[in-house]
């Protein structure tokens, strides 16, 4: 039976109310054809994801609406392999057990295009005033989104986000500020930006898993410039006012089948809004 993913935002939800929701889902969702198997819930931001079994999106969403009235505001058709790379583990819970599933992050990873040519033509000193340039908007932009550096790579970073909206926005951002900074610069600082989106295992600080590794692979797959980002990034963004590309789908290291790969066009005036806006 086709699986779907929704997404609802309800600012103020505690996990009990969410547990009973999910109650109320399992008393009903027979009279649908439907199996609400999970849900993901992230309390700092009021978010939550529902993934579910049924004939259609409508059933998924009769279910919600006459059990409890809280219908989501995206209904996404997934499989079964990408719920498990980009999400983790699927733990269902007990009936009326308050179940508040955290560990859900976006992954960003920047790193400098032609990091070591540039090296060998410019000299390490040169390269480091990139790379502190690097570092500066990188940090700033992290700054203004929520998102964690969780470690420095040489020639990039990686950071964590619990929102894949601001993950995305900040990667917008971060490709609008080199811009900017290159039109008054001798060196053109040129970097390529991955971001995908899951459930990552935490280790000693820092993060392992294959939301990480298919974040690096989209990264070092990209061009100057480029933003890359996984299906599951581009879905749970949809209608948030981004521009994406579809790229197609890739041959990645590590993984054993095609990934679906999206690019995001920068927008400059959306970075700009974004930064003017509260959070929503």
């Amino acid at each position: 039976m086709p699986l779907y993913l929704d997404r609802h935002d309800i600012p103020g939800v505690t996990a009990e109310d969410l547990a009973a929701a999910h109650a109320k889902d399992v008393q009903i969702e027979k009279q649908y054809g439907v199996r609400y198997i999970t849900y993901w819930f992230d309390p700092t931001r009021g978010t939550a994801f529902c993934l579910a079994e049924g004939p259609d999106p409508l059933s998924v969403e009769a279910v919600h609406r006459d059990s409890h009235g809280l219908v989501g505001s995206r209904i996404i058709p997934v499989d079964a392999r990408s719920v498990g790379s980009f999400m983790g583990a699927i733990l269902e819970p007990a009936p009326g057990e308050a179940f508040a599933h955290t560990a859900f992050r976006a992954i960003l990873f920047t790193d400098i295009h032609g990091s070591t040519a540039l090296t060998m033509r410019m000299g390490d000193n040169r390269v480091m005033g990139l790379l502190r340039a690097h570092d500066a908007i990188v940090r700033a932009a992290l700054g203004t989104h929520d998102g964690q550096e969780v470690k420095h790579t040489g020639d990039g970073i990686m950071a964590s986000f619990t929102s894949v909206q601001r993950a995305v926005q900040c990667a917008v951002e971060i490709q609008t500020r080199v811009a900017e900074r290159n039109a008054g610069a001798t060196e053109a600082l040129t970097l390529r930006i991955g971001v995908s989106c899951g459930e990552p295992v935490t280790e000693e600080g820092d993060l392992f898993g294959a939301a990480v590794q298919l974040a690096a692979r989209l990264c070092a797959s990209g061009g100057a410039g480029g933003i890359l980002v996984s299906s599951a990034v581009r879905e749970v963004c949809l209608g948030k006012g981004f521009d994406f590309e579809d790229r197609g789908v890739a041959e990645l290291k590590g993984f054993d089948e095609p990934v679906r790969i999206y690019g995001v066009r920068p927008q400059p005036n959306l970075a700009a809004k974004e930064r003017e806006a509260p959070s929503t």
